[in-house]
């Protein structure tokens, strides 16, 4: 539990630090390109999102770096190949669910 708690206040201080003017995405409509040129903060927080997201409730809260990278770039090879792909066929491709 203590361990949860640290990682929401840690979530919420560093979402805190985030320019006022926010912005909603669309991850199911957002293509490829469209992600890879949103810039490194946000590839950086979708590609964090759909690792929670297909690892879905049952998995252990385990963030594994190796494996997290190795998609990353799994990810951004697939994107660039084809950039007018939905980056949720992306994440099927790559994450499989």
């Amino acid at each position: 539990m203590k361990i949860l708690l640290s990682i929401l206040f840690a979530a919420a201080f560093s979402l805190s630090s985030m320019p006022a003017h926010a912005v909603k995405w669309d991850l199911a409509t957002m293509s490829c390109k469209q992600f890879l040129e949103s810039g490194e903060d946000n590839i950086q927080v979708v590609l964090t999102w759909m690792d929670g997201w297909y690892k879905g409730d049952e998995d252990n809260a385990i963030i594994d770096t190796d494996e997290f990278i190795d998609n990353a770039k799994k990810f951004g090879a697939y994107c660039a190949k084809n950039p007018n792909a939905s980056i949720v066929t992306a994440a099927d491709e790559i994450l499989g669910k």
